[in-house]
């Protein structure tokens, strides 16, 4: 019988067991009789239960019962105490009934307590309040009876209803820890997963039920009475004395079966935590395997420009952004299995190495599957985008060979071929980029078998292989017909340029030419003092002339070589038109010029030999005088150069030239006029002596 059912009962203290004792020892059972009529029922069951409660051993000793009938009738009393003889005969040794202070007149009389020993079974006295310690001690008397021992009923019952709780909390738990306990230790593997999933969780929290037990046991521990005066001290209540092994049995009990349950549950907490791993491993491993290693298997083209590479890193980016999702969920499983692994069982960790092996593998086999797709669109991009790059190139190296060349000088041409050159030497290094960067694409074309998964992608990728090779075959093609091209107009622009360089060089020699001219008219005006000097200046003429003669024929070969070109390319010369007439017409003016001068020197030759030799062989030589007709023809000859110095060129065009300043020409016919006034007195020296023999 638990107190919780008749907890109402108990609460109205029909009788209770105050933890005094007589002086054998037995227990005091108390029966307080109030004013008001005692239902026997509700009395009989608090009987019932009070004696439920001490152990055989108390019962044994007996029981002192003190029937308080001060506050009832006497038919009452004498009903109590008959119903002791049906509910606890055996038990109860002596009954003292407290009498009121007035009796109840004769009725005792009526009926002999002691009469009747035999029948009930025990004694029973008749005995006032103040007379009872003549039975028992007052220590071991509530302060009712005048005694000392102090009995609260509510505080108690608190204690009773605790205690009966963690009994049968405990006692349940212990079941219910025992049945999980035992079913983790014995039966197969698949037996014992049953009976932990049907039994795992207590009806009730163990650390609950323990700090109950705990603080019930200290509160037991710590119940002490004192006696009176002579400070005799008593033990706690005889139920709380045995209470208190078996609580700190039921404690013992629980932290043991508590103990293994909390290895049992670690264990089971393991096991799950592992199968969850497992289960996440296999999800990861299985998507990375199946829908992954799809998406990869559908994507193998590089595409065929930049924009359809890009396209292709843009999707092969949603890819990576799926697998970055399930690599998230590697990492953190990861961490789970290192953990596990560092504080694991023996037995758990070959499971968990394999599957942190097994995840590992995956999950860095299918981050190299990525890794490699992204550089092989990266060098496919990379490819495409040289690609690009070289086909603008060649199509601005076409476009410039294909306008037509019109340059106004060499100089420009010179420029525009450097631009070609570069242009091609350009084109030349971004092939050969191209053919780099295309080797190396096929190189990773080659190696993409090696994650295939068994897929033959032989066809797909000898697409890829045609495609990359046809650009670079391509792409050698146009450089080859644009060499061709550049080849024709190198050569074109050479001849502009030697062109050029004739029409110039025609152009300059016309300049020398003119330059010649004007330094013949200007500075070679001496005739010489005499005959050796002249004859030296007409050497030196002659020689100027010779360079005159090959400046000339320099120009003429340029502007044949002009001519040459002009049909070459196909195009007007300029020179044909303009230097050449100008060449001539100064070569003319040179020539007329040069003979001019040639002819003033043979006459200044004439002149100064002549003089010369007539004042040297007719030093006063009368047989000279049949030669005076000589002198007449020097002076004819002086004459006549005189006359010519004062003549000007006369060149086809009507144009005049004069050689030398005038006060130049005037200093030349000077010196003529005085080796003329020196002949002239010589030839009247040997005039004289002819004149003086007539007369003689």
């Amino acid at each position: 019988m638990e107190a919780t059912v008749i907890l109402p009962i108990l609460k109205k203290k029909l009788a209770f067991l105050s933890g005094g004792k007589d002086r054998r020892s037995g227990l005091i059972l108390t029966i307080p009789l109030c004013l008001e009529q005692t239902n026997m029922d509700e009395l009989s069951v608090t009987l019932d239960y009070l004696l439920s409660i001490p152990s055989e051993k108390c019962k044994a000793r007996g029981f002192t019962v003190i029937v308080d009938g001060r506050k009832s009738q006497w038919n009452v009393v004498k009903t109590v105490v008959l119903m002791l003889q049906n509910v606890v005969p055996a038990e109860v040794s002596l009954v003292c009934v407290v009498k009121p202070d007035e009796f109840w007149d004769k009725k005792v009389t009526h009926f002999c307590f002691w009469k009747e020993k035999d029948r009930l079974g025990f004694e029973v006295i008749l005995v006032s309040a103040n007379k009872l310690t003549r039975y028992i001690e007052p220590c071991q008397l509530t302060e009712d009876f005048g005694g000392s021992l102090s009995y609260d009923h509510m505080d108690w019952l608190n204690k009773r209803l605790v205690f009966e709780k963690f009994t049968k909390e405990s006692t349940s738990l212990l079941d219910e820890l025992a049945i999980i306990n035992n079913g983790s230790d014995k039966g197969n593997q698949q037996e014992k997963e049953r009976s932990m999933d049907l039994n795992f969780l207590p009806s009730v929290d163990p650390e609950t039920v323990l700090q109950t037990g705990h603080e019930l046991l200290s509160e037991l521990q710590q119940r002490r009475f004192n006696g009176s005066d002579g400070g005799v001290s008593w033990s706690p209540m005889d139920d709380e004395l045995l209470a208190q092994p078996q609580v700190m049995k039921l404690l013992d009990s629980l932290r043991e079966q508590y103990t293994r349950y909390q290895e049992v549950c670690r264990q089971r907490s393991k096991r799950t935590q592992l199968e969850e791993i497992q289960q996440k491993v296999m999800q990861v491993v299985n998507w990375l395997e199946g829908p992954g290693s799809e998406q990869l298997r559908t994507q193998w083209g590089i595409g065929d420009s930049i924009r359809a590479s890009q396209a292709l890193q843009q999707k092969h980016e949603e890819i990576e952004s799926q697998h970055s999702e399930w690599f998230a969920v590697y990492v953190e499983l990861n961490q789970q299995i290192a953990a596990l692994l560092n504080a694991g069982d023996e037995e758990d960790l070959v499971e968990l190495k394999a599957l942190q092996q097994q995840l590992s593998d995956v999950c860095y086999r299918q981050a190299s599957q990525l890794e490699f797709r992204q550089n092989l669109l990266q060098a496919a991009l990379e490819f495409h985008g040289v690609a690009q790059d070289l086909s603008q190139q060649l199509d601005g190296l076409l476009g410039m060979l294909c306008v037509d060349v019109a340059p106004a000088d060499g100089a420009s041409i010179q420029q525009t071929l450097k631009l070609l050159e570069e242009k091609l030497k350009s084109v030349d290094l971004g092939l050969q980029g191209l053919r780099e960067k295309g080797q190396g694409l096929l190189d990773q074309i080659s190696n993409q078998a090696s994650w295939a998964y068994g897929k033959d992608v032989t066809i797909e990728n000898k697409e890829n292989v045609d495609h990359i090779q046809g650009v670079m075959e391509d792409m050698q093609l146009r450089k080859q017909r644009c060499e061709d091209m550049v080849d024709v107009r190198r050569l074109k622009m050479l001849q502009m340029v030697q062109l050029f360089k004739c029409e110039e060089d025609a152009a300059q020699a016309v300049e020398w030419l003119s330059e010649l001219l004007d330094a013949l008219l200007k500075t070679h005006i001496r005739l010489g003092d005499d005959a050796q000097e002249t004859k030296v200046l007409l050497e030196k003429h002659r020689k100027f002339f010779d360079v005159a003669q090959s400046t000339y024929d320099y120009g003429r070969q340029l502007l044949q070589a002009t001519v040459v070109l002009c049909q070459s390319l196909r195009c007007t010369s300029r020179s044909s038109g303009d230097t050449l007439p100008r060449l001539n017409r100064v070569w003319k003016q040179f020539t007329i010029t040069s003979e001019e001068r040639v002819h003033r020197l043979e006459m200044a030759i004439a002149f100064h030999s002549n003089a010369e030799k007539i004042l040297q062989e007719f030093p006063e030589q009368p047989e000279a005088i049949n030669e005076m007709e000589q002198f007449d023809e020097i002076e004819a000859v002086g004459k006549s150069l005189l006359d010519r110095l004062t003549v000007p060129v006369v060149y086809p065009d009507g144009t005049e030239q004069y050689f030398g300043s005038p006060s130049d020409m005037a200093s030349t016919a000077e010196h003529i006029r005085e080796k003329m006034k020196l002949l002239s007195l010589k030839k009247q020296q040997l005039r004289q002596p002819e004149a003086t023999t007539p007369e003689s």
